[in-house]
């Protein structure tokens, strides 16, 4: 592919939740434009954007699909973003290689959480946004619906460019307010035949025309002067001040569509071009260190890796975007995050799947670079020796965690490999080997982030995991006191075994963990076997005295004892206060304790009440509720036994609008009956092992 011009590239972002048509508008405009000689389908599996085996089987996007395009003299960028909650933050890094972002609502009126999230953060990043409302030629849907129900969802001033034609079985293009033409389609191509307005549409139309050209020349004084004074005003005019009014959050322009037919893809590719921002109209990118970044290529290098693709045979893909400087092939790039030196070789645009070599990359260019050594998603590349960093979007808390096992035998090694090359594209993904459980644990956004994992893991490298709740990890601790005798004697011919040692053992209180208090005097025990039996001591608090579970918060005193000269041995005496200990906790009234994590909930409004309940449920205390603008943010300690699993629940009572974080606070007791419960099953665990 050439190199264009920074004033001829546009960089657009497909937003939404999931189903709601944008893979097929993304597929609509790439077949419009030229670049495929077919319109390809999410249904019929021939889908340039969404080409993961993946992303087949399951019929939706996974990770966000890129295609560079020309269209009329302009490279066009689409990407399209996955729609699921589990896969936002995929979606969200790619926001950061664009200049604007398209909401695709589907014309069932249904605009999920999902598309309010993806929203917000295109607003942050200050990307000018528009609307095109898809599926109208689907049962049940309504372009007016969607129209009343955008200003409930999100504060912008929404100006309608299009009327439909039709409705469901009878959708047949649009009416375009700009030009005040019908656009009417006969088949799947794309091409519209412009003609006249129809004649029960003229009033509605005549009406929408006038509330477009009130809302678009309010970010112009001239035009609004020329308005109010019942001058004309010419189509070029209202296009200049679609763009003026787009670029300064001011306007968001509605457009409908239909990707599986292509009708109006070429209206929107028109409209991407005359009004949505160039890489040289970007607001300056914000980065900590690099100043006045700019869409120059003269200027030193500011690029930043927004997306990893791992592939088994290809190795790591890194995907670029530039924001000011150029990049070539067969050079070295300073990886600033990292501040190491990574050699490029081949640059290439994506065309899908498909990777088209480029000459080199300069502003507001996107492409892959393979077989980097260092790099990952969110690092910034500068000029050498250079430091800073560009602006990224923090990777979410993972939301919910699963033990992993290989599933079959002997894969362990290729389960290590496939899920170190999952973390490495997907940083949501958090794993770690839990020192205490020995178990390996995944953390991910949930049940369906991970079944996407497991299955891309499985094609890629062979492996699959078995994934099981992680154990919760208990602690036992004593609330009585006591003075024991530890004794270990054995004489099987020849030297024997012997040490004899009295222990106290009182509680301490939480979190002082285990205190070893020597009161040995007139050497009743020598000196060298007193670390033993403190170390016997603390073999025995590891294995736990009631379930398997480490003892904690205990004060052990050896105040007396008795050796024998020959017998006598540091095994001898670990061996005695292991036993020591075993005897007196189980006379000290020894107890369960269970982690309590503090929960911090943030729910709209009217989920509070199922939220709370649901927290009272699960054996919480509500520490607090504090509102924000509409939502109630709420803190409460919940057991972590009763929370591995909350992520789904809460989605479910929140409609996926609520969102939550839990870190561990401190340990308490668990109550009587559910601790029968627990030891019960730890001991009979441990009796089939």
């Amino acid at each position: 592919m050439k190199r264009f011009d920074v004033e001829k590239i546009r960089n657009v972002a497909l937003v939404g939740h999931g189903g709601s048509g944008k893979t097929s508008l993304g597929e609509a405009m790439i077949f419009v434009a030229g670049a495929a000689n077919r319109l390809g389908k999410v249904d019929d599996g021939n889908s340039i954007l969404d080409f993961e085996p993946e992303e087949k089987s399951h019929n939706l996007t996974l990770s966000t699909g890129i295609a560079s395009f020309e269209y009329d003299k302009n490279k066009i960028t689409i990407l399209d973003t996955p729609g699921y909650d589990v896969f936002l933050y995929d979606g969200m890094c790619a926001l950061h290689a664009a200049e604007a972002a398209i909401l695709v609502a589907g014309g069932d009126g249904d605009i999920k959480f999902e598309a309010e999230k993806m929203w917000k953060r295109a607003e942050e990043l200050g990307l000018p946004r528009a609307v095109t409302i898809t599926k109208l030629d689907k049962e049940n849907t309504s372009f007016d619906k969607v129209m009343e129900l955008l200003p409930n969802h999100f504060d912008s001033t929404f100006v309608k460019l299009h009327l439909p034609i039709g409705s469901a079985g009878e959708f047949m293009g649009f009416v375009d307010l700009l030009t005040m033409k019908a656009v009417t389609f006969s088949d799947a191509s794309g091409k519209g035949e412009e003609g006249d307005i129809p004649a029960d549409l003229a009033d509605l139309a005549q009406s929408a025309r006038e509330e477009m050209v009130e809302g678009l020349v309010e970010t112009d004084e001239s035009l609004m002067e020329k308005f109010f004074e019942g001058e004309d005003i010419s189509t070029q005019e209202l296009e200049k001040a679609l763009a003026t009014g787009m670029a300064s959050g001011d306007v968001v322009p509605v457009t409908v569509a239909c990707g599986t037919s292509a009708v109006g893809a070429k209206a929107l590719l028109d409209l991407i071009v005359s009004a949505f921002p160039s890489p040289a109209d970007r607001a300056e990118v914000a980065a900590e260190g690099i100043d006045g970044i700019t869409a120059d290529e003269s200027k030193p290098l500011a690029a930043v890796v927004f997306k990893t693709i791992s592939d088994p045979f290809a190795g790591r893909l890194n995907i670029f975007r530039v924001y000011q400087g150029k990049m070539t092939p067969d050079a070295s790039y300073h990886n600033a995050t990292k501040d190491a030196e990574e050699r490029i070789g081949q640059i290439a645009a994506l065309f899908g799947k498909e990777l088209v070599t480029l000459p080199e990359a300069g502003p507001g260019d996107i492409f892959a670079v393979p077989k980097l050594k260092e790099t990952v998603t969110g690092d910034t590349f500068t000029k050498k020796g250079a430091s800073g960093a560009i602006e990224f979007s923090a990777p979410p808390v993972p939301l919910i965690s699963y033990a992993a096992t290989a599933k079959k035998k002997g894969e362990e090694d290729k389960l290590g490999q496939g899920i170190r090359k999952m973390q490495d594209e997907d940083i949501t993904l958090r794993v770690n080997r839990n020192a205490e459980t020995k178990e390996l644990v995944v953390s991910c956004m949930g049940r369906l982030h991970i079944d996407i994992i497991n299955e891309r893991m499985k094609r890629k490298y062979g492996a699959e995991m078995e994934l099981k709740t992680p154990k919760v990890p208990y602690r036992e601790t004593l609330k009585g006191s006591t003075k024991v005798q530890g004794r270990h004697k054995k004489q099987s011919g020849g030297r024997g075994q012997f040490a004899d040692t009295w222990i106290e053992i009182k509680p301490l209180k939480s979190g002082e963990g285990f205190q070893f208090v020597d009161k040995i005097v007139g050497g009743a025990i020598p000196r060298q076997y007193i670390p033993a039996v403190e170390a016997g001591i603390k073999e025995r608090m590891a294995k736990g005295v009631i379930a398997g579970y480490p003892v904690v918060d205990v004060e052990v005193t050896l105040y007396d004892g008795k050796y024998h000269d020959v017998d006598s041995s540091e095994m001898a005496f670990k061996i005695a206060g292991s036993l020591g200990f075993k005897k007196g906790a189980m006379e000290c009234k020894p107890v369960l304790l269970e982690p309590i994590h503090m929960v911090t909930v943030r729910v709209p409004d009217a989920s509070l009440g199922d939220v709370i309940g649901d927290l009272n449920s699960r054996r919480g205390r509500v520490l607090g509720m504090d509102p924000e603008g509409g939502w109630q943010v709420v803190k409460a300690h919940v057991p972590l036994s009763e929370v591995q699993a909350y992520a789904p629940d809460l989605r479910s009572m929140t409609a996926g609008r609520g969102t939550f974080v839990t870190e561990f606070d401190h340990y308490e007791e668990v109550p009587a009956q559910l601790a029968e419960k627990i030891i019960a099953e730890a001991n009979l665990d441990e009796d089939e092992e």
